[in-house]
């Protein structure tokens, strides 16, 4: 098989990794992934429910730590195409030990940038960011807005993004960036606004909604992003950075209020405000009409239908999702 056909995907063990792989297997790609921890339970992997993963091959590797058993896995598989979901991502959770998250989303990232840039079969690095280097924003906003990160986690990101523009200055390393709305879909993590409160209604837990929930977002089906990230992987120009969004902006609140109706409870019974997160962000509207008009991408999941996706997978894997951890667990 050639190259061209081969990825591999950093961070298989998130939930946009874990789906991405599952949207490639569908695809027929050869596929190799790597997380730093074994893998997740069978509930957060999409692509063991499918029976599409024939062939797929998951390596435990950690890029604060492994980084040599990482490239020698990619001078043996020789991929066409890596995919790096791999990043300290937990936004509140970032003022804690702030030095984490520099050393994965920074230093690691550049050692790793360093030797990716020496492999001449690697044809594109899709480097898998977030709007949170943009900080709060007003109104819809293009790839090109300027970065004005809010928390450690926003500066790490920014801080990565940065160093890898050099690499395509000074390399023409061949990098593409993407930066997606808020991802959700079966299989997300529990400590997740959907999942999460889902979860909690079913058990007959009390949610809370930070701030009252005013924040405003747009959140887009996983099944949406991983189709628009092969895109950008095969066919966007390498330097380019590209938006993946839905036109459709609700407040967390509102987003509440429909999982509430859905599952036939009230919000009041259901949920409590408490205070906000420290540097949290009041909106992100991200334009995707370069996606849109340059790859042919569009979105095709409603928020209404993708909700009604994440209530059937935690009706279906109930059992097992009550006995796991809801709240985020904190690796270095």
């Amino acid at each position: 098989m050639a190259a061209s056909e081969k990825c591999l995907v950093i961070g298989s063990n998130s939930f946009s990794g874990a789906s991405f792989v599952d949207y490639l297997l569908q695809q027929g790609v050869q596929t190799i992934g790597t997380s730093r921890s074994v893998e997740a339970h069978r509930a957060f992997l999409p692509y063991r429910w499918s029976g599409k993963n024939a062939g797929f091959r998951f390596v435990q590797c950690d890029l604060n730590h492994d980084l040599d058993k990482l490239m020698a896995l990619m001078q043996t598989e020789k991929p066409g195409y890596v995919v790096n979901f791999a990043a300290q991502s937990m936004v509140g959770e970032s003022w804690k030990n702030p030095e984490h998250w520099f050393m994965t989303n920074v230093v690691s990232a550049v050692k790793l940038h360093d030797q990716l840039r020496q492999c001449d079969f690697l044809q594109k690095y899709v480097h898998v960011t977030t709007p949170e280097v943009y900080g709060s924003t007003d109104g819809w906003i293009t790839e090109d807005t300027p970065f004005n990160p809010s928390t450690p986690y926003a500066v790490s990101r920014a801080a990565g993004d940065m160093s890898l523009r050099t690499y395509f200055d000074a390399y023409k390393f061949p990098v593409v960036f993407t930066r997606a709305a808020n991802v959700y879909g079966p299989g997300q993590q529990l400590y997740r606004i959907i999942p999460r409160t889902i979860l909690f209604i079913m058990l007959g837990r009390k949610l809370q909604l930070h701030g009252g929930g005013h924040s405003r977002r747009s959140f887009i089906h996983m099944q949406d992003v991983s189709d628009a990230t092969w895109r950008i992987a095969k066919d966007a120009p390498a330097g380019e950075t590209y938006h993946i969004s839905t036109n459709e902006i609700v407040t967390i609140r509102e987003l509440v209020e429909r999982i509430c109706m859905k599952l036939g409870v009230k919000f009041s019974d259901h949920v409590e405000v408490v205070g906000e997160r420290m540097g949290k962000d009041a909106a992100y509207m991200l334009d995707s009409k370069k996606l849109r008009e340059k790859l042919g991408w569009q979105d095709h999941v409603a928020l209404d239908a993708g909700l009604d996706d994440c209530i059937a997978w935690a009706k279906k894997n109930f059992e097992e999702l009550k006995q796991l951890p809801y709240d985020y667990i904190h690796k270095p």
